[in-house]
């Protein structure tokens, strides 16, 4: 396989190393040779990509193979298939026959190349390749191909050429460096409130100014690459070039990141490089007959619960196809970064299925694919290479250690990992746990719990926990008086108590956050009700692979207010600029159910208590006036305005016993049940000059 060199960019001076994860993290330092092994082995890949150590210069792939429009009109087209005996281009053009004049040539290497005059191949046709091999033969859609149609009758999948006369002219700026995003994770297919398949430009129209409203400051998008079958959620991808054709053109989705950017929004992508649909008529899965022309050989190369092929990123042809896929959708579509997905099932030859990982060794034995992490260190050089101010985010379960370090420290290189385990603490404690049970405590060590070299994104719920047979937090919450008693004057202490806890919890999670939140299309609202994409099983209804955006509208719905609290708590985080300082706790209370702390200039306090509200509530706190800036128990978060709006209040001399030794001064709070606060300083306690 070719790995074609574009024009270099210089890099400045190595800055002085330093520390390594395991010199800060004495638990790490039993496993300092493995950990410098794993680097110096990543340093000498990427070095064999590239001498001067810029692998975005030389990993290119996706500008040699493939399909692609010459200076003088003519096509040229390429393919790696070392095992093929011969190679037809096959379409409309030439009546789907193998002819001689569109066979491919060898080239060397597996290569395989095909010029076309002008005249011969036109925008938007369709085609495919027919590969003929050692014992067989079959149609295949092209590895690199960027636009992938299905038929709407026999639902076979073609090749489309797609060069249109006009080329998409970008207008705005990238956004920049994301150092806390506020993520709103989406997809576009759903996210219509119609029961059908909605497109880029319905979603740029009605969605996007939604989400910037919201506050928000990135747009995180699943399922763009394309894939053969719409249930998968995007997670089994056919053609990792190419843009899902089912939501819409390449111009299209151009103008959707083009508008995003405009409004000051980022978007990132869903990237799947964990696994490959095991299809063959239209993915990678036995392309020239071989079964590990990109996989591994064997039982290892199939996923042995998601049924896909697994990829070998240990080899060459591999690493540059995945590399190459990287610099693509950054640079074809202006992409401001990447959620890498299945990164457990990527690191661990067994994909970390139930296993506990309850310990260091987990993530430095055998049972790591150690191809597989520099395959990730490698991507995340290459990416920050070409965007510096790029964010990369990994969706790992396990926890392993330097994942989300930096690389010069001994890490993999990604700028932040999903806190996958807040939502399942979250689900335990509704489930499991009485109201009287929760504990202050626990929550805020939990919340909290995170490396301190590694920056995290967290998360009440993601699409995870609003699919069929799991549960959305309202649901859990609310249960069946979600169909009857969301009305406001409706009277339901059970919706009254899921709509306190709700914010609550949305508001305690994201104030907490290591670096980033997240938050799911829909259920900023408390969307009702599940996903469930069409399917055999459900008659392929559209039913629940919808978002109802008309129940955040009405004012007598409790939907609106719920909404009201989203966009006040993310526009009040954003604001103010809590996260550029770690969360520093003033009290926790586990007898009244109490949990303060600070974050920059704002005090967060949350009475999880179900059912005492508590009257000048003293805590240690800094000293200075301190303003009410947000209140859930506000009558426009429907609440029960029991705290008059514009509360000021002063920490006074003299130290509380109640909370932490820091601070000389108390604060008084009336502290309503199941209610959360956050107060802004505004200014010095009285008295106080300069």
């Amino acid at each position: 396989m070719e790995n074609i060199e574009e024009k270099k960019c210089g890099q400045g001076a190595a800055p002085t190393p330093p520390p390594q994860i395991y010199e800060t993290d004495p638990y790490l330092m039993p496993y300092k040779e493995t950990i410098d092994g794993r680097h110096k082995e990543i340093e000498r890949l990427r070095h064999h990509i590239a001498p001067d150590g810029n692998i975005a210069d030389k990993v290119n792939n996706h500008l040699y193979y493939g399909l692609h429009r010459m200076a003088d009109g003519s096509w040229v087209f390429r393919e790696w298939a070392p095992s093929a005996n011969r190679i037809y281009l096959i379409g409309e053009f030439n009546n789907w026959k193998r002819l001689p004049s569109y066979e491919l040539k060898p080239v060397g290497g597996g290569n395989w190349e095909l010029t076309i005059p002008s005249m011969f191949l036109h925008h938007m046709e369709l085609y495919k390749l027919y590969i003929e091999w050692p014992g067989g033969g079959a149609e295949r859609l092209p590895s690199y191909v960027r636009r992938a149609v299905q038929d709407p009758v026999t639902k076979v999948f073609c090749a489309q050429v797609w060069e249109p006369d006009t080329k998409y002219r970008w207008k705005n700026p990238f956004p920049g460096k994301r150092e806390h995003p506020l993520i709103y994770e989406c997809h576009i297919g759903m996210s219509s409130k119609d029961e059908k398949v909605s497109t880029f430009e319905e979603f740029r129209t009605t969605v996007l100014p939604h989400v910037a409203q919201l506050g928000y400051d990135t747009l995180q998008i699943m399922a763009l690459q394309e894939h053969p079958y719409y249930g998968s959620f995007g997670y089994q991808v056919s053609n990792f070039f190419a843009l899902s054709s089912r939501f819409g053109t390449p111009e299209e989705f151009k103008h959707l990141v083009d508008d995003a950017h405009g409004m000051g929004i980022a978007v990132i992508m869903d990237i799947v490089h964990s696994h490959a649909v095991a299809n063959e008529a239209e993915g990678l899965s036995r392309f020239d007959g071989t079964d590990d022309l990109y996989f591994y050989k064997g039982a290892q190369g199939y996923h042995p619960a998601w049924k896909t092929r697994c990829f070998d990123y240990g080899k060459d042809e591999t690493k540059y196809y995945l590399l190459s896929n990287c610099k693509f959708w950054l640079e074809e579509y202006h992409l401001d970064g990447f959620r890498f997905d299945g990164v457990t099932s990527m690191l661990y030859w067994d994909h970390g299925l139930e296993k506990a990982f309850n310990g260091y060794q987990s993530y430095f034995d055998g049972g790591v694919d150690e191809n597989a992490v520099y395959y990730l260190a490698l991507a995340n050089i290459l990416i920050h290479q070409i965007r510096p101010d790029a964010i990369t985010i990994a969706e790992d379960v396990s926890g392993m250690a330097g994942l989300a370090a930096p690389l010069d420290r001994g890490g993999v290189g990604f700028d932040f990992r999903m806190a996958m385990g807040i939502a399942d603490h979250w689900i335990k404690w509704i489930k499991e746990k009485s109201d009287e049970q929760w504990s202050p405590g626990e929550i805020w060590y939990e919340l909290t719990n995170k490396r301190a070299d590694e920056k995290t994104v967290s998360y009440a719920e993601c699409h995870d926990q609003a699919l069929v047979g799991d549960k959305t937090i309202i649901f859990r919450l609310v249960d069946k008086e979600m169909y009857t008693s969301m009305r406001t004057d409706s009277q339901s202490s059970i919706v009254d108590r899921g709509v306190a806890l709700h914010k609550m919890i949305r508001l305690v999670t994201l104030a907490t956050s290591g670096g980033g939140y997240l938050t799911f299309m829909g259920n900023e609202f408390g969307h009702p009700e599940w996903i469930d994409f069409p399917r055999e099983g459900n008659g392929w209804s559209f039913k629940y692979a919808k978002r109802q955006w008309n129940l955040q509208e009405p004012d007598y719905l409790r939907y609106k207010y719920l909404q009201n609290f989203d966009e006040a708590m993310i526009k009040l985080v954003r604001g103010e600029g809590v996260l550029d300082e770690a969360p520093d706790i003033l009290t926790v209370d586990e007898q009244k159910q109490i949990l303060i702390f600070k974050r920059r200039n704002c005090i967060f306090a949350f009475n999880f208590n179900p059912v005492a509200s508590f009257s000048d509530y003293g805590f240690s706190a800094p000293e200075g006036e301190w303003a009410v800036v947000l209140d859930s128990d506000e009558d426009k978060f429907n609440g029960f305005n029991r705290i008059r709006s514009g509360e000021r209040h002063f920490a006074l001399p003299n130290r509380c016993p109640n909370g932490n030794q820091y601070y000389d001064h108390t604060m008084f709070l009336y502290l309503p049940s199941r209610c959360a606060l956050v107060l802004r300083k505004v200014g010095k306690a009285p008295g106080k000059k300069g």
